[in-house]
C-alpha cells in the first residue's frame, strides 16, 4: 500500500512539475507590446545591418590592393614578357560587381576570379557579414603549358571585363587575349533571386598555343572562414563533399589534420562550412579530381578565424585543342529548402542528414515535419510539438520495455533461487535459468529489442539539430540561438571536454535522464549482477554526466528535445507502471504461461544440446581431476 501511495505521489509531482514548466515558458511568452517592440528592434537592426552592409561594398571596393602599377612601363614590360602571347590582353587593375536581391559576387580582372562573395541576406554570430570569400581566402585558376615552354597559371593573367545582359540575366565577360579573335574566356551569367551563378570556361583559337601534350589542370583552393559563436562546433560540421561515379555521395574527414582523396567521375565539389557553402558544379562530370581537406582548428578559441583549408586539383579535357567547359557556382546556405530548387544536379545530397535509414528518416520525417510546425509556432514551441508526437508515436515500444522490465521482476524470487543453488556451477546456472525463461515464456533480450528500434530516432535527431537551417538563429527562452549552444554563465577558465561556458539545456537534460535512468535500472541494479553484464548503477550516474559534459557545446535545440522527451517518458512509463500493468495479472500469466507444454524449435533444441554438451565436458573434465 504504502509503494501504491508512492507510486502516486511520484505521478502527482511530475504532473505538478510538467505544469510549472508549461506555465512558466507560457508567463515567459512576450506580450503584444513587447512583440510590438521587438519588432520595431529588428526592423531597425535590420535597417542597420542593410546600410553597414552596403558601406561594406562600397569599403571593400576601395580598399583593393594595387598589384601591378599600370603606369610603370617596366612592370608591365616585365609581366608581358612573363605571359608571352597572353601580352596582348590590355593590363588594367579593376573588379566588376555582380549582385541580385540574394548574392553579391566581386570579380576581379587579375585572374578573372571571385574575390568577394557574400550571401546578402545573413550575418554572423556577432552580427558581420556572413562571407564565403574575402580578403584572398580563396583563389580559382587554370595551371597549363604554352607551346612557347611556358607554364602559366591563369591566376597571374590580367582579362579584359564585358559586361552585357541576356533577358534579365547579368553576363559578365572575361578575355585573357592573345589577340582579338584568340583567347580564354571565363563567363559568368547571374540570374535574378538566385544562388546559382552559370560559370563557362572556353577557348577559342588557342590549339596552336596550348600545349596540348600536358594536362590543363582546374586548381580550387578556400580556407572556411568562421561564422558560429563556436568554432569547434562549427568544424564538426565543415566538410568537403562531392558527388562521383552517378549518385555517389562522399565526404572527406571533419576531424583529421590532413585527408586526401582521389575520385573519378565527379560532378560536384561542395566546400561545406556548416550553414553555407561554396559549391562547384560541372554540366559534364570531371574526369577525376584530387580532393584534400585540412584542419585549421586546434582548439577553442575566439582568434580562431578558419576553420579548414580545402584544395581541389582537377584535369580538364581539350576538344580539338580548345578548352569548352560549362559549370556552375552555388555561394549559399546549407538550406534543404534552397538546395532543393537544384534538383538537377542533386545539391540536397550535400546536406549531412546522416547514413542509410537515419538520413532517410532526417530528411523525409523530421526536416519537412519541423518546417511545417514552425510555419506557425515559435520555433522553440514547435521542437517541444514535435517531442511530444515523437514520445506518443514511440509509446507502445515503451510499454514492451517496460513490460518485459515487469516479468523480470516477477521471476526474481525464482532467479535468485537458481543463482544460490548453481552458485559453483556456472554452466548449470545459465542452463536453468534458460529453461525458466523459455517455460515461462519469457525473453530476457525483448527489453533490449525496444531500445534498438528507437535508435534510428535518437541518431535521426542528433543529426537534425545540429544541421537544420531553420534553427539557425532562433531564440528561445534563454538561448539567443537554438542551432549552438545557449549560455546561462561564463567561466573564467576552460574546463576539458566542456568549455568555458554553462550551458542550462543540458543541465535539465541530465536531471531529467538521471530520473528516467533511475526508474527504468531500479529493478536491474537489484538483481544480483550477472558475471560479465554491465555495471548498471555506474551506467546510472555515468550517462547524465556524458549528456552534462558532451551537450554543452551541442546544439540548444537538441538538448531541448532531449530533455522534454526524458520528461515526457517518465510521464508515459509511470502512467504504464501504475494504470496499465498490474503485476499479479503478469505473475498469473507467467503460471499459466510454465504450466502449458513447451515445444522447442530448433534453435532452442540446439542451445539446449550445446550447453548440455558442455556441462558433460565440465563433468568429464572434473572427475579426471
Amino acid at each position: 500500500m504504502e509503494e501504491k501511495k508512492l507510486d502516486i505521489n511520484s505521478i502527482i509531482g511530475f504532473v505538478l512539475i510538467f505544469a510549472i514548466l508549461l506555465g512558466w515558458m507560457y508567463l515567459r511568452q512576450p506580450s503584444e507590446e513587447e512583440l510590438a517592440a521587438q519588432k520595431a528592434q529588428q526592423e531597425q537592426l535590420e535597417a542597420q545591418q542593410k546600410d553597414s552592409l552596403q558601406k561594406l561594398d562600397t569599403q571593400t571596393v576601395a580598399k583593393t590592393p594595387v598589384r601591378l602599377d599600370v603606369n610603370d612601363s617596366t612592370a608591365i614590360s616585365k609581366y608581358k614578357s612573363e605571359v608571352g602571347a597572353f601580352g596582348f590582353t590590355q593590363v588594367a587593375e579593376g573588379e566588376t560587381v555582380l549582385e541580385n536581391e540574394l548574392l553579391y559576387l566581386r570579380i576581379s580582372n587579375k585572374g578573372g576570379q571571385i574575390v568577394e562573395a557574400r550571401p546578402k541576406e545573413f550575418v554572423t554570430y556577432d552580427s558581420l557579414a556572413v562571407h564565403l570569400v574575402k580578403d584572398g581566402n580563396a583563389d580559382f585558376g587554370l595551371n597549363f603549358s604554352t607551346s612557347d615552354n611556358r607554364v602559366l597559371n591563369t591566376k597571374d593573367l590580367y582579362f579584359e571585363p564585358s559586361v552585357s545582359s541576356s533577358g534579365e540575366n547579368q553576363v559578365l565577360s572575361l578575355k585573357a587575349k592573345v589577340n582579338q579573335d584568340q583567347f580564354l574566356e571565363y563567363r559568368y551569367e547571374m540570374k535574378p533571386n538566385d544562388y546559382l551563378v552559370d560559370f563557362t570556361i572556353r577557348s577559342q583559337g588557342l590549339e596552336s598555343v596550348i600545349n596540348n601534350s600536358k594536362p590543363v589542370e582546374l586548381e580550387w583552393n578556400l580556407k572556411g572562414i568562421r561564422h558560429n559563436k563556436s568554432v569547434q562546433y562549427e568544424n564538426r560540421y565543415t566538410r568537403l563533399t562531392y558527388k562521383y561515379e552517378g549518385d555517389k555521395i562522399s565526404k572527406l574527414s571533419e576531424s583529421s589534420e590532413l585527408d586526401e582523396e582521389t575520385e573519378t567521375e565527379v560532378s560536384w565539389l561542395s566546400y561545406r562550412q556548416h550553414f553555407f557553402s561554396s559549391i562547384l558544379v560541372s554540366d559534364n562530370p570531371f574526369e577525376s579530381a584530387e580532393l584534400s581537406s585540412r584542419n585549421l582548428v586546434e582548439e577553442e578559441s575566439k582568434e580562431t578565424k578558419f576553420t579548414k583549408a580545402y584544395s581541389s586539383k582537377v584535369p580538364l579535357t581539350l576538344t580539338g585543342g580548345e578548352l569548352a567547359q560549362n559549370m556552375h557556382w552555388y555561394y549559399g546556405p546549407t538550406d534543404l529548402k534552397v538546395l532543393k530548387q537544384y534538383k538537377t544536379y542533386g545539391l540536397e545530397d550535400s546536406i549531412p542528414f546522416g547514413w542509410g535509414i537515419f538520413g532517410w528518416i532526417n530528411r523525409n520525417v523530421f526536416t519537412p515535419f519541423y518546417a511545417f510546425l514552425s510555419s506557425f509556432l515559435p520555433y522553440g514551441i514547435a521542437i517541444i510539438v514535435m517531442t511530444i508526437v515523437v514520445r506518443l508515436a514511440l509509446s507502445p515500444v515503451t510499454y514492451k520495455s517496460y513490460l518485459s522490465q515487469a516479468k523480470m521482476k516477477v521471476l526474481k524470487p525464482e532467479i535468485t533461487e537458481l543463482n544460490e543453488k548453481y552458485k559453483d556451477n556456472a554452466m548449470k546456472k545459465q542452463q536453468e535459468t534458460m529453461k525458466l525463461y523459455n517455460k515461462a515464456g519469457v525473453n530476457p533480450m525483448s527489453g533490449c529489442i525496444p531500445a534498438l528500434l528507437q535508435l534510428p530516432i535518437f541518431y535521426s535527431l542528433f543529426m537534425f539539430f545540429p544541421t537544420s537551417f531553420d534553427l539557425r538563429q532562433k531564440s528561445f527562452l534563454w538561448a539567443e540561438d537554438l542551432s549552438s549552444y545557449d549560455t546561462i554563465f561564463n567561466l573564467p577558465f576552460s574546463i576539458p571536454f566542456y568549455g568555458d561556458h554553462v550551458s542550462l539545456f543540458p543541465i535539465l537534460a541530465s536531471v531529467a535522464i538521471f530520473f528516467y535512468m533511475t526508474l527504468t535500472t531500479g529493478q536491474t541494479m537489484q538483481m544480483q549482477q550477472q558475471p560479465g553484464m554491465p555495471n548498471m548503477k555506474f551506467i546510472m550516474y555515468l550517462s547524465p554526466l556524458m549528456m552534462l559534459f558532451f551537450f554543452n557545446n551541442y546544439a540548444s535545440g537538441l538538448s531541448l528535445y532531449y530533455f522534454i522527451s526524458n520528461l515526457i517518458t517518465i510521464g508515459i512509463m509511470l502512467v504504464i507502471k501504475n494504470y496499465i500493468l498490474n503485476e499479479n495479472k503478469i505473475h498469473a500469466q507467467i503460471q499459466a504461461n510454465k504450466a502449458k507444454p513447451k515445444k522447442e524449435n530448433r534453435f532452442q533444441k540446439k542451445m539446449r544440446q550445446m550447453m548440455e554438451e558442455a556441462e558433460n565436458q565440465n563433468r568429464a573434465t572434473r572427475r579426471k581431476k
